[in-house]
């Protein structure tokens, strides 16, 4: 049995607790989040309507053909800075799937725009193109146990395959929305891209009201917070020289050796939670030579952007600190240090009462999922967040476990709600013309 061909025997045997869930919402478990009655009412219009009943269904009936395109996509490498070919694969399946204008950003970025009634808010949603993995890795599907391995095949391969999920449904519905609605498959998200995908779009569509960012697979927390980070390299230079002839002059790894050790003495707090790790180290000429040049990298990190910003202050000062130790100490020589940024990811929140978190936990009752947690994690959703605009991240369906790992691994068990979450959140949030309005305001009104 071919990988591809599996898949609709597995999804045969997806237990009945995947069927829809065409109840109204009894909103029991999403004590989590407060409800207010304009949001309820909105979200109740939304679900009661005909032409999106229809489309749960579809995306239901669907899933095997979305669960198949993932395993394609998910093949498809897409190391950092080397998205270019999947993206051009995305660009096609956006068309094909009725967004015949859908183009490549000067960044990488695929979009796609499905316009409203053009007095309504801008909503984006999307999902990231790349993976962690360099190139060369082996993306291949692999059936095994009952499980599919893939590196990338969850993280962020499912949010993908959940947003082409999406863009067919809505093509297919009829349905008129008063908001438009911009599809991303962004650049970027992962380690050194630095989220400058998404940094692009919020920076080329300043109109943007809102954002959704699919990420990973199991559904059960709505992240509502970004964890900030700032990641620098700390570069010590000098003169170097022989380690025989020259000795007794300053060494630039002395130098970053004496900086290291301070900075791992560094106290930070547990809430907010903040953290720091050096996790790289370079220079050095040879053996016996006194190093011109060391370099480290460090990550820091925090729910709070003052503790970020303390932190990060604290950890230019050790290195200020040994620098002048290891000049004083040989006193021939000098040693200079300098903090090159390489990564900033800003800290964001959106509260629990915003229209946005309010929808995905009424969503997550509608549709029978277990809200377990409100969260904070580093997503393209910080970027939104530290501008106050209304974002979450939700997950893209599924099951799946071992991301970031060669062990990666998906089984498509209740994988379509993921794509029903998302289109009942976007179709709340931008509303629909005669039927319900929407929940998202513009910003530039």
């Amino acid at each position: 049995m071919s990988q591809l061909n599996s898949v609709n025997f597995i999804i045969s045997k997806i237990s009945t607790s995947a069927l829809l869930l065409f109840c109204a919402s009894s909103w029991g478990q999403q004590h989590l989040v407060p409800i207010a009655e304009e949001t309820l009412d909105a979200f109740n219009r939304v679900t009661a309507y005909e032409k999106v009943q229809s489309s749960l269904q579809r995306i239901m009936e669907r899933e095997s053909d979305t669960i198949r395109e993932q395993f394609r996509i998910t093949e498809i490498p897409a190391p950092p800075y080397k998205e270019q070919e999947r993206a051009a694969y995305f660009l096609e399946q956006m068309r094909a799937r009725g967004l015949q204008d859908a183009y490549l950003d000067d960044e990488g970025n695929v979009i796609g725009i499905r316009n409203g009634t053009g007095v309504g808010p801008t909503f984006l949603i999307s999902a990231h193109l790349d993976t962690v993995f360099p190139e060369g890795t082996d993306t291949t599907v692999e059936l095994r146990g009952g499980r599919y391995y893939a590196p990338g095949i969850g993280d962020d391969t499912r949010g993908l395959a959940a947003l082409l999920s999406v863009i067919e449904t809505l093509s297919d519905s009829g349905i008129e929305t008063i908001g438009d609605i911009i599809f991303a498959g962004n650049v970027g998200e992962e380690g050194i891209g630095d989220l400058r995908g998404i940094k692009a779009i919020f920076r080329d569509n300043p109109s943007i009201d809102g954002y959704v960012s699919i990420d990973g697979t199991l559904l059960r927390r709505i992240t509502n917070g970004g964890t900030g980070s700032r990641r620098f390299e700390f570069v010590f230079q000098g003169p170097g020289g022989h380690s025989f002839g020259a000795f007794g002059r300053a060494s630039a790894i002395h130098a970053m050796g004496r900086a290291i050790a301070k900075i791992s003495d560094l106290e930070t707090p547990r809430v907010p939670k903040t953290t720091f790790t050096i996790g790289t180290v370079r220079g050095g000429t040879s053996v016996n030579s006194i190093a011109a040049e060391g370099a480290f990298a460090i990550d820091m990190r925090s729910n709070d952007p003052n503790e970020l910003a303390k932190l990060e202050s604290r950890a230019k000062e050790a290195a200020l600190e040994a620098v002048a130790e290891e000049n004083a100490r040989w006193n021939n020589g000098k040693i200079f240090v300098d903090f090159n940024l390489i990564g900033d990811r800003p800290v964001g929140r959106t509260p629990p009462e915003s229209h946005i978190v309010q929808v995905a936990a009424l969503t997550f009752d509608e549709l029978g999922i277990e809200l377990q947690e409100l969260g904070t994690s580093s997503t393209d959703s910080n970027l939104p967040m530290s501008l106050n605009i209304p974002a979450i991240t939700i997950a893209g369906g599924g099951q799946g476990g071992g991301a970031h790992s060669p062990g990666e691994w998906f089984i498509p068990l209740n994988s379509h709600l993921g794509p029903q979450t998302a289109l009942l959140i976007t179709l709340s949030m931008v509303g629909i013309k005669n039927v319900s309005p929407p929940l998202l305001t513009n910003l530039d009104n």
